[in-house]
C-alpha cells in the first residue's frame, strides 16, 4: 500500500490561503463616491455665494431708501443729472464741431459773476453768410422777419446733446432762428442746479431775447424736464402781461412727483409701502416741484403738445393726461391747444420726435404778409410749404 506524502503540498495549500485570506484588507471607496462629493462641496460653495449675494443685495436695496431719505440732495441730483454730460469731450464753444457752421456761442450773465453757455442758431439758408461771423453780426440777424424759438432742453447732457442739435438743424432748415442755453449748473454754465435757478435763466434769455426780436414771433419749446421749466417760464410771462407767441411741449409730464413715480429707475421701488415717503417727499424737500398742470391754468397763449406712445422714461399717458388739464383751462380759453400723437411704430421714443416728417407740417410756412392778420386757428388742415423762395418764407406755427 503506497503511502501519501501529500503534507508539504497541503501546508503550502493552508499557507497560501491564510495569508492572502485572512489578512485584514482595506476598504475600497465606492465606486464614484469621491467625485460626488467634491460635487456636493462644489454645489454647497456656489450655493453658499449665491445667498452671500442675494444678501448684499437685499441690504443695498433697503439702505437706498434710507439714504435718500437722509440725505434729499440724492434724489435732487437724480432728477437733474447734470452730472452726466454727454457726449463726452464736446467743445462747446465750438459748435461747428456739431455739424453747426452757422451757429454762434457766447454768454450771458442773469445774475453778476454767473454765466451760462449760450447757441444761437440762425436759419439754414444763411449758413453762407454765417461764415466768419462774429457776435455782432449774429446778434443783429435776431432783428430779421424770421421767428425766434427759445429751446430749453431737459436733464443730462448740455446744449450740444446729439438729439437736441439734430432738432436745432430741423427747425433752423424751417427757417427759424433757435436760441438755447445750458441752465446754470450744466455743461459749461456756472453754478448749481435748482428749478427756481433755471426758470430764472430762462426768464433772462427771453427777455434778452424780446428786447432783440421786438413784436416778431417769438416761441418757447421745452423737452422733457424742460417742459417743467417752460412752464414756469410762462406762467410768469402771461401774469406779467407779457406772454410768448406760442408754447410747444415735447414730451411733458404733469409735475414731477407723478414723473418720478412713473419713471423706469422707480420700477424696483414703485410698490414698496412707504414710496411716496422715502423718494417723492425727498424731491418736494428740494423745492422740485415743476407743476405743468398748475401752470396750465395761469397761462394764455397758444399749446402744443408733441408726445411718443412708446416715450418710456415720460409715459405716454402723462402727455394725454396734460392735454386733458390745458383743454380744460380757463385761461387758456379762446387759444388753440393742440395734443399730437406719435405711434409707436415710428420709435420715435423720449427724444427722436424730430425725425418725424410731419414736423415741418406743424411748424409749417406761411408767406410774408406786411401787416400781422389773425392765424387761422383750424389745425386739421396743415398745407405744406409755400412756393416762395426760402428767404422771402417767415415761419408760423401752424396750429396757432
Amino acid at each position: 500500500m503506497r503511502k501519501r506524502t501529500d503534507k508539504a503540498h497541503s501546508g503550502s495549500v493552508l499557507d497560501s490561503g491564510t495569508d492572502s485570506d485572512l489578512k485584514p484588507r482595506p476598504a475600497e471607496p465606492a465606486l464614484g463616491s469621491g467625485s460626488t462629493m467634491k460635487r456636493r462641496l462644489r454645489r454647497s460653495g456656489l450655493v453658499s455665494r449665491v445667498k452671500s449675494a442675494l444678501l448684499w443685495l437685499l441690504l443695498v436695496y433697503a439702505s437706498i431708501p434710507v439714504l435718500v431719505k437722509l440725505c434729499p440732495s440724492i434724489q435732487a441730483k437724480l432728477v437733474f443729472l447734470n452730472f452726466v454730460r454727454l457726449p463726452y469731450f464736446i467743445d462747446l464753444q465750438r459748435p461747428l464741431d456739431q455739424g453747426l457752421n452757422h451757429t454762434h456761442n457766447f454768454y450771458l450773465e442773469p445774475e453778476e459773476g454767473l454765466k451760462i453757455g449760450v447757441w444761437h442758431t440762425v436759419p439754414a439758408h444763411m449758413w453762407r453768410a454765417a461764415a466768419g461771423q462774429e457776435g455782432d453780426w449774429f446778434d443783429s440777424m435776431l432783428r430779421s422777419t424770421h421767428p425766434v424759438i427759445l429751446y430749453l432742453h431737459g436733464n443730462a447732457g448740455t446744449r450740444g446733446g446729439d438729439h437736441r442739435v439734430q432738432l436745432y438743424k430741423v427747425l433752423s432748415s424751417l427757417a427759424y432762428h433757435v436760441v438755447t442755453f445750458d441752465y446754470r449748473g450744466w455743461g459749461d454754465s456756472d453754478g448749481s442746479p435748482s428749478e427756481a435757478g433755471m426758470t430764472a435763466d430762462s426768464l433772462f434769455v427771453y427777455d434778452w431775447l424780446k428786447r432783440r426780436v421786438a413784436q416778431r414771433p417769438l416761441y418757447i419749446w421745452g423737452h422733457s424736464l424742460g417742459t417743467g421749466v417752460a412752464t414756469n417760464l410762462v406762467r410768469q410771462l402771461c401774469e406779467r402781461g407779457s406772454p410768448p407767441d406760442a408754447l410747444v411741449l415735447e414730451s411733458p409730464f404733469t409735475n414731477i412727483r407723478e414723473e418720478a413715480r412713473s419713471h423706469p429707475f422707480s420700477m424696483v421701488y414703485r410698490f414698496l409701502p412707504g414710496f411716496d415717503w422715502f423718494f417723492l417727499d425727498a424731491i418736494s424737500v428740494n423745492n422740485i416741484r415743476f407743476a405743468s398742470d398748475e401752470n396750465v391754468h395761469h397761462i394764455s397763449c397758444p399749446v402744443l403738445i408733441l408726445h411718443a406712445e412708446d416715450d418710456a422714461v415720460v409715459p405716454f399717458h402723462l402727455g394725454q393726461k396734460l392735454y386733458h388739464q390745458a383743454a380744460q383751462s380757463q385761461s387758456l380759453s379762446g387759444h388753440k391747444v393742440q395734443f399730437v400723437p406719435f405711434p409707436a411704430s415710428r420709435n420715435y421714443r423720449h427724444k427722436y420726435i424730430y425725425r418725424s416728417p410731419e414736423l415741418p407740417r406743424i411748424l409749417r410756412y406761411r408767406p410774408h404778409r406786411p401787416s400781422p392778420e389773425p392765424s387761422p386757428r383750424n389745425a386739421a388742415s396743415l398745407p405744406g410749404t409755400s412756393g416762395a423762395p426760402p428767404h422771402l418764407r417767415v415761419p408760423e406755427l401752424g396750429w396757432t
